[in-house]
């Protein structure tokens, strides 16, 4: 296997997001969206009952899922301008989310406890939070930020559960990245 098809099948969202047990029908909050890189799989595990939010602060980024939705034919995605950063700031009722998707983007964030209250509000009683971030602990490229921005494990857990959401388990991503859920 060449290296490019290592890194492939390290990045593949669909392998990852399969460890979340997403079922078809639920509703699910992409929160930093960007391009949609996560956004298209969680809409073909969620069905045409389902529903996916997109939610990103930057135009560009939802117009390129926008774009993509299109392309592709799905009908179960909305996008969302919202800096979710601000109190309510996803727009989403409350207790109206099976699960928020937090990739790759608490290390972006300056407001981290204000993005953990959001996730925390929209989500549904039994509700979880994925969250999949890169590992501080690898320093070596090719993937993801410079190693002095990322945050580890420890502290994600600890700021989660300071806005009173329960760790649940860990879930094995690569050597890259680690995910966490938790639920409300």
């Amino acid at each position: 296997m060449t290296d490019k098809n290592k890194i492939r099948k390290l990045t593949d969202p669909v392998l990852i997001l399969e460890k979340l047990e997403i079922s078809q029908g639920f509703a699910v909050a992409d929160f930093g969206c960007g391009s949609g890189y996560y956004t298209l799989p969680l809409a073909k595990l969620v069905g045409g009952q389902g529903k996916v939010f997109a939610i990103d602060v930057l135009e560009s980024s939802l117009e390129s899922v926008k774009s993509k939705t299109e392309i592709e034919g799905f009908l179960n995605i909305e996008t969302i301008r919202a800096n979710i950063e601000n109190a309510k700031g996803s727009g989403l009722k409350a207790q109206s989310i099976d699960l928020v998707l937090m990739a790759n983007l608490l290390y972006q964030a300056e407001k981290r406890p204000n993005i953990f209250k959001e996730a925390k509000r929209v989500l549904k009683k039994a509700g979880k939070l994925a969250i999949i971030e890169w590992n501080p602990d690898v320093k070596e490229k090719p993937l993801g930020p410079n190693y002095k921005i990322k945050f580890d494990k420890e502290t994600v857990l600890k700021e989660a559960e300071s806005e009173g959401l329960k760790f649940e388990k860990e879930i094995e991503i690569d050597k890259y990245r680690y995910g966490l859920l938790f639920c409300k």
